[in-house]
């Protein structure tokens, strides 16, 4: 069985932080999948890449690996397999050689050498993997081939800002990257969900092979609001004021996620000033409502009427007041 240098299939190095590693994944995996890169070749290498990542993540995986690949090196040099390996076929490439294996769609897309790593049976070339001791691991003389549970998926979840403060149901269509095959799934959203949050769906993640399937989590996306902009609980925006309004006093309509409400305008307002509603924000779960600021910005006509400037020139003349020092 030929061995998968999976720091190389990321392009990292071995001693390579788990967050160095997961952005390589990111990467490659952007660069590489079917949706985005139409090159016939991309659908393995990203399944290679996905493999690798698989491993790599996992702090458990990664130490068995490592090992494998430790003792497979100590063989190389020394000839013979190390103490506890004795079982284990160390495949160098070459003549008469294993020239290297294909992915196994009936696994979900691993290949024969994770398979033997991690729980899979014999590998192409029809021998087992058997790892003394080395509990975890199947093969003749050990404890048996295992299951695989699947490994948890991700997708984004665009909301507006109504759907994320009200909640509700939303149903929405995912491709799946390992079959390409979409499926529609109807996700409830909880009231007060926030930007960055994440909605689990039990078991609709990667499938697993003999085990259960993984999980797949939903990371809420805050669409842009045309009139509100989150600041976390609270919600900001702005409402137009004539300047008589401003210089007066008056009553003004507001919108908020509820319905509109009658805000009082104080007179001597310029633009700038915030007005605050207590309560009027975003509900986290379980926690107390943030507040709805209103910034008052004072809006002219855009033309007057000759009675308009007629008055605005007489107040010029009258008016003491200085806008600026």
């Amino acid at each position: 069985m030929e061995f998968k240098d999976y720091y190389a299939t990321l392009g990292v190095k071995k001693d390579a932080s788990q967050d160095e590693i997961q952005k390589a994944y990111r990467k490659l995996a952007r660069k590489y999948h079917p949706d985005v890169n139409k090159d016939p070749a991309s659908e393995a290498r990203f399944k290679e890449i996905g493999e690798a990542n698989e491993v790599l993540k996992d702090p458990e995986k990664r130490k068995r690996y490592d090992m494998y690949g430790s003792a497979r090196n100590s063989a190389r040099q020394t000839g013979a397999p190390p103490p506890g390996w004795e079982g284990v076929r160390f495949d160098f490439g070459g003549p008469g050689g294993s020239a290297g294996f294909d992915f196994d769609e009936e696994s979900g897309g691993f290949s024969s050498f994770f398979d033997m790593l991690f729980g899979g049976g014999a590998g192409r070339g029809g021998r087992g993997a058997g790892f003394g001791g080395f509990g975890g691991f199947g093969g003749p003389g050990g404890p048996g081939a295992m299951g695989r549970e699947g490994s948890d998926s991700e997708a984004s979840l665009p909301l507006t800002l109504e759907e994320a403060a009200h909640g509700g149901t939303r149903e929405i269509s995912l491709v799946d990257p390992e079959t390409g095959e979409r499926k529609n799934l109807s996700v409830k959203i909880p009231a007060g969900v926030r930007s960055g949050q994440r909605i689990r769906l039990a078991g609709q993640g990667a499938r697993g092979r003999g085990g259960a399937a993984g999980n797949l989590l939903l990371k809420v996306e805050l669409l842009p609001h045309p009139r509100f902009k989150v600041e976390g609980n609270d919600l900001q925006t702005t409402v137009n004021v004539a300047p008589w309004e401003a210089a007066l006093g008056g009553e003004a309509s507001l919108a908020t996620l509820n319905g509109e409400v009658t805000i009082k305008i104080p007179a001597g307002s310029s633009s700038g000033r915030r007005i605050r509603l207590r309560g009027k924000g975003l509900k986290p779960s379980g926690g107390e409502p943030g507040d709805l600021i209103a910034e008052i910005r004072v809006a002219v006509p855009p033309e007057l009427t000759p009675r308009e400037r007629e008055l605005f020139e007489e107040l010029r003349k009258e008016s003491s007041f200085k806008a600026r020092p």
